[in-house]
Parts: C-alpha cells; sequence; structure tokens
C-alpha cells in the first residue's frame, strides 16, 4: 500500500469538506484530518473492509471541528458539536437525513474505545485513525514507508502539543465528557509518546 493507492473522493462535498476544514482548522489540526482520512482508508483497503469513501471523507475532515473556536459549543462535548456540525453540513450538500445523521454518528463515535466494525465500518475506521495519529495506538498495522509518504506529505506541525491543549480545555469545561475522562486515564502522556512524532 502506497500513498497513490489511496482514493480520493472527487465530490463536491467532499471538496466542500477540505475547503471548510482548512477555513477553520489550524494547519496542524487541518493535516491531521487529512491524515485521518488517509489512515483510514489505507486501513479498510488493506484489510478488505468496505466503506463509503465520501461518508468517510467528509467525516475526516470535520471531526475535530468542535474544537475550533467558532464551533465550540459549551454545553455538548467537542465530537457531539462536531456531529452537529456535519448533519448541517450534509443538508447543505443535499444529502438525505439519513446520510446527515450517519456522519454525525461516525465523528462522535470516533472518541469511543471501540467501533463495531460490522455496525458501523466508518466510524470503526476514523476511531481506529484518530487512535493511530494523536495518540499512537498500532502503527504496526500500517507499512513503514507508507507512514513516512504519509507524514512527508502531511506533516504533523506539533498537533501533539495542540491536541492536548485542546483536549484539556475541553476537560476542564466539560467534567463529564470523554475527553475528560480521557484526560484523567493519561492522555497527554500517551500523545508524548506517539511514535509518529519520531
Amino acid at each position: 500500500m502506497r500513498l497513490a493507492d489511496i482514493v480520493i473522493p472527487e465530490t463536491p462535498a467532499a471538496r466542500a469538506a477540505l475547503e471548510v476544514a482548512t477555513e477553520y482548522c489550524s494547519p496542524a489540526l487541518l493535516n491531521h484530518s487529512v491524515r485521518a482520512y488517509l489512515w483510514a482508508a489505507a486501513y479498510g483497503a488493506m484489510n478488505g473492509i468496505a466503506f463509503d469513501a465520501e461518508l468517510l471523507y467528509v467525516s475526516a475532515m470535520l471531526h475535530d471541528i468542535g474544537l475550533v473556536q467558532e464551533f465550540d459549543s459549551h454545553t455538548v462535548p467537542f465530537e457531539e458539536a462536531g456531529g452537529h456540525v456535519a448533519w448541517v453540513f450534509g443538508a447543505g450538500a443535499g444529502w438525505p437525513v439519513a446520510r446527515r445523521r450517519r456522519a454525525a454518528e461516525v465523528i462522535v463515535r470516533h472518541m469511543w474505545d471501540e467501533v463495531d466494525v460490522e455496525a458501523d465500518p466508518e466510524g470503526h475506521l476514523l476511531e481506529l485513525s484518530t487512535g493511530l495519529d494523536i495518540s499512537g495506538r498500532r502503527p504496526e498495522a500500517f507499512p513503514a514507508e507508507l507512514r513516512a509518504e504519509v507524514l512527508g506529505r502531511h506533516p504533523r506541525l506539533g498537533i501533539g502539543e495542540e491536541f492536548t491543549a485542546c483536549i484539556k480545555d475541553q476537560a476542564a469545561r466539560k467534567p463529564d465528557s470523554l475527553a475528560a475522562g480521557f484526560v484523567r486515564n493519561g492522555v497527554a502522556g500517551r500523545i508524548a509518546a506517539n511514535p509518529l512524532d519520531r
């Protein structure tokens, strides 16, 4: 598996999702979102997991949009805020309600410890890919050459430090959120030790 083998959906919704992420995310968070899709799509292809590329791509581009100032909610966890943004985005893209709901589910579930691949392949892939990119889970599941290509094309730009600050802020303001649980369980240490940063 090489970077050139990963299919990027060329649909109006996919292009618009990248445009939204580019406008609102920091450079580090944007590259993280792009890598989240690339890791997810590569893993799916390598492991025979059928997935909806457009749905996965849009969800990856918007999965952390709830962390940015313009969409940060004071009432719900950032992944739920991101899910709401995705629902609205899907409405603007002309997606049926069921597809909008799916995008929101995929984004919310990326924070789960595990997502059943049979019930939600896109959620499973995004949970797995973000776990790799943020806290360094299972890098051995990806060929070293692919890891080098992806990181060379879309560098990390200090995402570890930036994301740690974001997640700590979310935890402080939303103590019942999954983010707060992650902080209590030592996510900052796992982020700092991510082998992708070496």
